[in-house]
């Protein structure tokens, strides 16, 4: 069933969409433009009264019902036209602007998002939920999708611009994180020391860049990922992994939804496991796989046990933990919904995902998530064996064949198509702004 909005914000059914694309595409175009301006004529949303939040909510649900009616029957029709019949390869950031404009309602535009920035999470109209919508109809559709996920598996132009360099020294120094290259492995160290290692859009960018230089480079055959050294004063000169997403960037509405919230499943998390698609490579693979060591000390809440989850080994000392507590924070844990099961079966990934059961290295069980758990003093050494075992030659090829029998593309594309849209509402639910707020 199809909606349209009357002037007063109200809804009622709509002709149904004809399935022909230029009609379907003149009639959305002009409902959501009036929508848009029905939203605009309102307050801005903290000032907004009870009337006021009301009408704003009935007027984006009737659009958010045209866009997925439109999307529905469109989806590969509007990728096509985005990506010039799939010729083009965009990253999400790159497709969601496209689409604000050349699609002017169907998602937002530039100045829409522009007018958001520097609100709070709760000050803001919520136009990503929009991006999720779009981004949920692009990904369920199987040509657009399989493109957008291979798209997102190129290397960064920041990486390739930062490529030379690294291959002469051996060492790249980003803001959140810094790369060396030592005896064959690429070491990856986690420096956001201020906010406990704590993911943040600065966070996600340059660990997919350094993820691309450790796959780009043929010097290195391993990668290495471990969090450095505190400055939090209640860490400090303590090692910890990661605390998860940064709430208080969130709560300051400085978490991107593209770039973070769905751009790290997309990029760098999925690039430990699936490599780099490389279209100058020779026959027959496009890709660049190589295998990945997680290290932890201290603890991997949320977002660090998620990138656990997509690595080959995973070694800790003996008094760290791992725990995915979004159930509580209000939020979906990336893939780990999907991955979890796998790992620990679907009782116990139920306790740890809806419970917020935390699990300790040195507990019966641990080897679930920890293939190794030994004293903090004696980790170097364990890196060291474990790099060296990595190293084998027919590791790569073994790895790819058991990613891809755990977690076939189809079933990523289908679950990273639902998330976009279910992260998208939950960052912008009542319950998680409150939670924010306190």
């Amino acid at each position: 069933m199809t909606s349209s909005m009357t002037a007063g914000g109200g809804q009622f059914p709509a002709p149904p969409f004809t399935g022909v694309y230029d009609t379907d595409r003149e009639l959305a175009t002009a409902r959501l433009r009036n929508a848009t301006e029905q939203l605009a004529a309102l307050p801005p949303r903290p000032r907004r009264s009870p009337a006021d939040t009301t009408r704003a909510q009935r007027t984006h649900d009737a659009a958010r019902q045209m866009r997925t009616d439109f999307l529905n029957l469109h989806a590969g029709r509007v990728y096509d036209t985005l990506t010039a019949g799939r010729t083009a390869h965009l990253r999400l950031a790159e497709l969601a602007h496209a689409a604000g404009r050349d699609f002017p309602g169907l998602a937002p535009s530039a100045r829409q998002l522009a007018d958001e920035a520097g609100r709070t999470q709760a000050g803001k109209e919520g136009w990503e939920i929009d991006q999720g919508i779009l981004f949920r109809a692009l990904l369920r559709a199987p040509g657009p999708g399989t493109h957008l996920m291979e798209s997102m598996l190129r290397p960064t132009p920041r990486a390739l611009e930062l490529l030379p360099g690294f291959r002469d020294t051996g060492e790249a120094v980003l803001k959140a994180a810094r790369l060396e290259r030592r005896r064959g492995a690429g070491f990856v160290t986690i420096t956001n020391g201020h906010c406990l290692n704590a993911e943040d859009n600065q966070y996600v960018t340059d660990l997919e860049t350094l993820v691309d230089l450790v796959l780009l480079d043929p010097q290195v055959r391993v990668g290495v990922l471990r969090g450095g050294f505190m400055t939090h004063p209640r860490y400090a000169g303590r090692r910890v992994f990661s605390a998860g997403i940064n709430l208080k960037e969130l709560r300051a509405g400085n978490i991107s939804f593209v770039d973070f919230l769905l751009g790290r499943e997309l990029g760098f998390i999925s690039k430990l496991m699936r490599g780099l698609l490389r279209p100058d490579a020779p026959w027959p693979g496009t890709e660049v796989q190589k295998p990945w060591l997680g290290v932890v000390d201290g603890f991997a809440i949320g977002g660090g046990a998620q990138i656990l989850l997509a690595c080959d080994r995973v070694l800790a000392a003996g008094d760290a933990y791992f725990s995915l507590p979004a159930a509580q924070e209000g939020i979906v844990p990336g893939v780990a919904n999907l991955r979890l099961t796998r790992f620990l079966g679907a009782r116990q990934a139920r306790r740890v995902v809806l419970w917020g059961r935390r699990i300790e290295a040195g507990e019966p069980g641990a080897s679930l998530v920890f293939d190794e758990v030994v004293a903090p003093d004696a980790l170097d050494a364990a890196v060291a064996e474990s790099v060296a075992r990595l190293a084998e030659p027919a590791v790569v090829a073994n790895r790819a064949m058991l990613n891809l029998a755990d977690e076939p593309a189809e079933e990523l594309r289908a679950y990273l198509a639902e998330f976009a849209l279910r992260q998208a509402l939950r960052a912008y639910s009542p319950d998680v702004l409150a939670k924010l707020h306190r």
